[in-house]
C-alpha cells in the first residue's frame, strides 16, 4: 500500500497586485494541448505516489464538468499554462514545460485569486501533496497558509 500527505492550504487574504493577465477561457479546440500540457506536468508526481492512471487525461470527456471553470494563458495558439476556478477553490495549476522558471506559475496563481475574489471574500483553498515541493513553497510565497494535513493510503 502506498501513503503520501496531502495539504490542503487556504488564503484569507483580498485581491493581490498582480500584472494583468489575459485568460481565456477553455475552449474545445485546444484539448489535445490541454491534455499533454497536465499530463507532463502530473506524469512524474503520479509515478511516484503510484497513482493510476499516471496520465490522467485521455479523453475531453473527462473534462465534461470542470471545463467551464478552467482558464488558459496562450502565447498565440500555444498553452503557456492554465488553471482552474472552482468556486472558492484553485486546481489544476499547470504550466507548459517549455515556459517553466519563468514565474508564470505565480503569475497564473494570483489571476485565479483576483478572479475568485471577485464573486467572494470566503477563504480560497487548493490542495497539494507533499511530495509537490516547488508548488508547496509557491503556495507558501503567495500567503497560503496549511489549514489541515491528511495522510491519503492507497
Amino acid at each position: 500500500m502506498n501513503s503520501f500527505f496531502v495539504y490542503e492550504m487556504e488564503y484569507t487574504g483580498g485581491i493581490v497586485e498582480t500584472n494583468e493577465l489575459e485568460m481565456l477561457p477553455f475552449r474545445d479546440e485546444y484539448y489535445r494541448q490541454y491534455e499533454k500540457i497536465y499530463n507532463d506536468c502530473f506524469y512524474e508526481m503520479r509515478k511516484v505516489l503510484d497513482i493510476e492512471p499516471y496520465n490522467f487525461y485521455s479523453d475531453i470527456s473527462q473534462m465534461i464538468d470542470k471545463k467551464d471553470s478552467i482558464f488558459l494563458l496562450m502565447n498565440d495558439e500555444t498553452i503557456i499554462g492554465s488553471i482552474g476556478c472552482f468556486g472558492a477553490e484553485i486546481d489544476d495549476l499547470i504550466v507548459n514545460k517549455k515556459y517553466q522558471g519563468r514565474g508564470f506559475g505565480k503569475k497564473l496563481l494570483l489571476w485565479a485569486v483576483n478572479h475568485i475574489r471577485e464573486y467572494t471574500d470566503e477563504p480560497i483553498t487548493l490542495t497539494v501533496a507533499e511530495w509537490n515541493t516547488g508548488a508547496l513553497e509557491l503556495y507558501k510565497s503567495c500567503d497560503f497558509t496549511l489549514k489541515r494535513k491528511e495522510l491519503i493510503s492507497r
